[in-house]
């Protein structure tokens, strides 16, 4: 009889959460584009940002059974205290202990973007996460097995009920989840960004503003816009790993004029980014700029901008170099990377 009473009293509240689900209509979330930012090339129309879709992107973000042996999630190799990149880790690290051969990008702002990895091996942020995840090398996965993990995993039921209500558990809106979660992930409130908004906390020290107008007149070319990149590939003139040989963007146009050429990346948060370059070749900002000013290879790609009449590379002075880094760190983001939102819960 005592069972007969506690079965009844779950029921209803069994019941009760049914039809709370049945009720829930998802939460838009609205997209603001900082004022200091261009245009966001990402169609958010095609996939509103909703609570749920949001909230089931960051959970698969964080879900290491997406990969073959059960612990290599996106989150493994990007961490949000350094930026959502692997600190200290030349090339990213994937299952079974394996090592890749590129250093693992930062995750920030990919709704400006319009392709993706360092080669543009895609261009569309939805389709991104595919690459990582079936990489043999760093996640190994199998959709048709994580559509079953999903399938059968009591939370991944509700939230995709509730994110695409009506629709299947499927790889389509698993992706459409994790671009909404892309999406969100911006950095737009550094010291540089209220500075260039006219905010409180956007002063800037003489040697930042004159770190910023050396960068405007030698670095802006390519580190373009408050984003910081025109999403260009360039070949920058590293000397090339005879043993990688990466040849970078020609793997997905096979064009020679794109050998060694790679994307220019951001330098937002490039306080906490290190290692530098596609490789990770670099650990330090002074570092990076020694080799702009002298350790330029030339080649038969290298970018004009970095070969004036036969003088390579970037005419910095010492004191040049200590002012562009002083400005640099103004761009980073502590809201960004400490934001709850886009933390493992």
């Amino acid at each position: 009889m005592k069972a007969k009473y506690i079965l009844l009293f779950i029921l209803p509240l069994l019941f009760s959460c049914t039809d709370q689900d049945d009720k829930y209509v998802d939460v838009p979330i609205t997209f603001k584009v900082p004022s200091n930012f261009p245009p966001l090339a990402y169609d958010i129309q095609n996939n509103p940002i909703t609570e749920k879709g949001f909230e089931l992107g960051r959970k698969l973000f964080y879900d290491g059974r997406l990969s073959s042996d059960g612990t290599i999630s996106c989150g493994f190799c990007h961490e949000q205290q350094n930026a959502f990149t692997h600190h200290g880790h030349t090339v990213s690290q994937g299952v079974n202990g394996q090592t890749g051969t590129r250093n693992t990008p930062s995750i920030q702002n990919l709704g400006w973007q319009t392709s993706f990895m360092y080669d543009g091996a895609t261009e569309h942020l939805n389709l991104q996460p595919i690459l990582p995840i079936t990489n043999p090398v760093e996640m190994n996965g199998n959709f048709s097995q994580i559509v079953a993990m999903m399938n059968g995993d009591a939370e991944y039921r509700k939230l995709f009920s509730l994110a695409f209500r009506g629709k299947p558990i499927n790889t389509e809106n698993m992706l459409k989840a994790m671009g909404q979660f892309l999406v969100m992930v911006t950095s737009s409130n550094s010291r540089f960004d209220k500075y260039r908004r006219n905010e409180a906390g956007g002063t800037l020290t003489q040697d930042e503003l004159d770190g910023y107008a050396i960068f405007n007149q030698k670095c802006a070319s390519c580190h373009a816009t408050d984003l910081f990149t025109d999403n260009s590939f360039r070949n920058n003139g590293l000397a090339v790993n005879p043993i990688v040989n990466d040849v970078g963007r020609y793997r997905v146009t096979l064009n020679d004029a794109d050998k060694y050429k790679f994307k220019v990346p951001s330098l937002r948060n490039v306080e906490k980014t290190k290692p530098y370059m596609h490789d990770g070749r670099f650990f330090t900002l002074e570092a990076v700029l020694d080799y702009y000013s002298s350790g330029i290879v030339n080649s038969a790609t290298l970018d004009p901008s970095l070969n004036n009449g036969g003088t390579l590379g970037i005419a910095l002075t010492a004191l040049e170099k200590t002012k562009i880094i002083a400005f640099l760190k103004t761009l980073t983001d502590s809201q960004y990377l400490t934001d709850t939102r886009f933390s493992e819960n």
